[in-house]
C-alpha cells in the first residue's frame, strides 16, 4: 500500500514540473524579441558619410566619399604621385609660371593685383603659382597644400586654411573642383580675404575636371551665391590648364558706422 501511494506522488510531482516548465516555455515564446541596446557601441556599426547636401542646381557634389579621410587620401594619391610631382618641378615649371606670370600681369594692369598685395595661392602643389606672382613683383605671396612644398608652399587644407581673419589682399586659386564642401572653401577664402581684397578663381565649366576632382560646376551662379560677403567684378574666358573661366570677386567693405 506504501508502495503505491508513494508511486502515486512521484507521478503527480513529476507531471507538476512538466506542467509548470511548459507554462513557462510558453510565456517566454509569447515575448517580443529583445532589441539591441542604442548605448551598445561594441555591435553597432554607424555609417556617416561626408558628401554634402548642396542646395545649388548647377553645382553637384562627386558620390563616392564615406569619410573625410578617404577623401584626403584620394587628393594625396594625385600630390604624391611621383611621376605628377617630376613633372610639375621640370617640364611644367617654366611653362606655367609663364602662363601664371601673364595672368597676374593682366590683373595687376586691372589695378586687381599690387606689388605690395599680401597674396595667397589655394591647393599651390609645387608652388607655380607663387613663383609666377614673385616673378612680377608681388614677393609677399605664398601657396598652401596638403603637402608643402618649401619655401614656396606651406601645409594646410582650404577647407580650414591655418591663417587669422583678414590676412590676405589677393587670393587666387584653380582647385575649386577638388573641393568637398565647396561653402567651406569659399567661406574660408571670404574669412581670410580683407575687406576690399580680390578673389580670383580659375573653374571648368565647359568642361568636365579630372578623376580627382570632388564637384562638378555647370554656371557661376553657385558661386554668386556662395560668396556672402563679396561682389563679382569680371568675368571671362581663359585658356588655364583644362580650366576655362575666370572669376573674379572682391569683398565687401565693412561699413563705416555713423557717429550719433
Amino acid at each position: 500500500m506504501k508502495t503505491t501511494q508513494t508511486k502515486s506522488l512521484i507521478l503527480k510531482s513529476f507531471l507538476l514540473s512538466i506542467s509548470l516548465s511548459l507554462a513557462v516555455l510558453f510565456l517566454l515564446l509569447s515575448l517580443p524579441p529583445k532589441s539591441p541596446s542604442s548605448s551598445s557601441s561594441s555591435t553597432t556599426t554607424i555609417t556617416t558619410t561626408t558628401t554634402p547636401v548642396t542646395q545649388h542646381s548647377d553645382l553637384r557634389i562627386r558620390p563616392g566619399y564615406s569619410s573625410y579621410d578617404l577623401y584626403i587620401k584620394k587628393q594625396l594619391d594625385k600630390t604624391l604621385n611621383p611621376k605628377l610631382r617630376e613633372i610639375w618641378t621640370t617640364r611644367d615649371w617654366k611653362r606655367k609660371v609663364e602662363v601664371f606670370g601673364k595672368f597676374f600681369d593682366e590683373l595687376r594692369v586691372k589695378k586687381l593685383l599690387f606689388y605690395d598685395s599680401k597674396a595667397l595661392c589655394i591647393g599651390a602643389r609645387v608652388g607655380q603659382e607663387v613663383a609666377a606672382l614673385k616673378g612680377i613683383g608681388v614677393n609677399d605671396s605664398v601657396g598652401i597644400d596638403l603637402v608643402p612644398y618649401p619655401p614656396l608652399v606651406i601645409k594646410g587644407d582650404f577647407h580650414k586654411q591655418p591663417f587669422d581673419n583678414e590676412s590676405f589682399d589677393f587670393e587666387f586659386s584653380n582647385v575649386f573642383d577638388h573641393a568637398l564642401y565647396p561653402d567651406k572653401f569659399i567661406g574660408e577664402i571670404e574669412r581670410t580675404l580683407k575687406p576690399g581684397g580680390i578673389c580670383v578663381l580659375h573653374v571648368a565649366i565647359s568642361r568636365r575636371s579630372d578623376k580627382y576632382s570632388a564637384n562638378d560646376l555647370f554656371s557661376i551662379g553657385p558661386l554668386k551665391e556662395m560668396f556672402k560677403d563679396s561682389e563679382i567684378v569680371h568675368v571671362r574666358k581663359v585658356d588655364g590648364f583644362g580650366l576655362d573661366t575666370e572669376v573674379v570677386f572682391r569683398k565687401k567693405k565693412k561699413k563705416k558706422q555713423s557717429s550719433s
